[in-house]
C-alpha cells in the first residue's frame, strides 16, 4: 500500500515543518517535517537550512522507506485509513513490534486503541501534551 494525501496531510499536520535544523525534545537534531536525516542517510546536523519546497520533496522521497516498515510488519488486511494512520506512528516512533503484533493477531479493538494512546507519547522523559494528541488522532484515524 501507499499512503493517501490523508496520510501525507497528517504527517504534516503534527510534524510541522522548520526549515531550519532544531533539536526534538529528545535532543536529536530535525528539520523540513520531522527529518533527522537526508536522502543520502546523512544526518540532520546544527546549522543546515533547507526551502520549503526541500521539505517537501524530502518528506516524499524518504515516505516509501516507512510504507516499507508497515507494509513488512502487517500480515493482517488493513484499510486505506489504517494503513495511513500507521505510517504516520512509523515515522513518528520508528514503529512496535507489540502494536504490529496486536493488529495482527487482530486483538480487540480496545486493546490497539490502548496501545495507540498510551505508548511513545513521551520525548526526553516527559509526557508531551502534542504526542498524547497526535496518537490520539492516529488511533481516530485507525478505526474511522
Amino acid at each position: 500500500m501507499k499512503t493517501s494525501q490523508k496520510g501525507i496531510d497528517l504527517i504534516k499536520k503534527f510534524e510541522g515543518c522548520k526549515l531550519k535544523a532544531y533539536q526534538c525534545p529528545a535532543g536529536i537534531w530535525t528539520i523540513g517535517y520531522g527529518n533527522t536525516f537526508y536522502e543520502d542517510n546523512s544526518k540532520v546536523k546544527q546549522g543546515d537550512v533547507i526551502t520549503q519546497d526541500r521539505a517537501n520533496s524530502l518528506l516524499l522521497h524518504l515516505l516509501p522507506k516507512f510504507e516499507a516498515i508497515v507494509n513488512k510488519n502487517i500480515q493482517a488486511t488493513i484499510n486505506q485509513n489504517q494503513f495511513d494512520a500507521l505510517v504516520s506512528y512509523v515515522w513518528n516512533t520508528g514503529g512496535s513490534n507489540t502494536l504490529y503484533g496486536l493488529i495482527n493477531s487482530k486483538a480487540p479493538v480496545s486493546s490497539i486503541r490502548q496501545w495507540f494512546e498510551t505508548k511513545y507519547i513521551t520525548g526526553g522523559g516527559k509526557v508531551l501534551a502534542g504526542l498524547v494528541t497526535r496518537r490520539k488522532s492516529e488511533a481516530d484515524l485507525y478505526f474511522s
